[in-house]
């Protein structure tokens, strides 16, 4: 017998699973609206997607969109952001990393035949920490040019406090040089 869901129309349930499916119902938003229980859906600027003067899209699928960067660090930055309201990287689903990840190639297409980047920026702001300044996930791809700055070697070391680049050094991970000192200790008895 195949399963069957009756979203029902009187009751206290019929409205609860209508609240619940109309944001995910074939050809509905993706989204959910302040009236379905999410207070940042009329203030969140990536929940606002459809307001041209606020978002540019340039493409979507199920669970994300492209949008252009209202403040671009370089001719053709864009943004790849979740319909869902979420705020980490690390609470996406298996779904929708791909779709994120499907845009982002999408995106690289599109900027590599307008704007003929050298390289691109790929970055994420986890937390405010990290200079988030909008409590909405976004994947910033930013086309990177020779010569757009002096020197970008080190990118975003240049970002992160006690990371001087002029004295960088590699670092071994914990347990390392425990194993490093072990093995020389080894060879020196053979």
């Amino acid at each position: 017998m195949p399963f069957s869901l009756s979203l029902g129309r009187e009751g206290t349930w019929g409205r609860i699973m209508r609240r619940i499916f109309s944001w995910v119902r074939p050809g509905g938003t993706g989204r959910r609206s302040a009236d379905d229980g999410n207070p940042d859906a009329d203030t969140c600027l990536f929940c606002r997607r459809e307001r041209p003067d606020l978002n540019r899209i340039m493409h979507e699928n199920k669970t994300f969109y492209i949008r252009y960067d209202n403040f671009p660090a370089a001719e053709g930055h864009v943004e790849i952001v979740p319909k869902r309201h979420v705020e980490s990287f690390f609470q996406l689903t298996t779904r929708e990393l791909k779709d994120a990840y499907s845009l982002i190639r999408f995106a690289r297409e599109n900027i590599d035949d307008r704007h003929h980047p050298d390289g691109y920026t790929i970055g994420v702001n986890e937390g405010r920490a990290a200079g988030r300044t909008i409590d909405h996930l976004h994947i910033h791809l930013i086309p990177r040019h020779h010569n757009d700055v002096a020197d970008p070697r080190g990118g975003i070391r240049r970002a992160v406090p006690n990371c001087e680049p002029d004295t960088w050094t590699a670092r071994p991970e914990p347990g390392e040089k425990a194993a490093e000192d072990l093995a020389g200790a080894h060879r020196g008895r053979n």
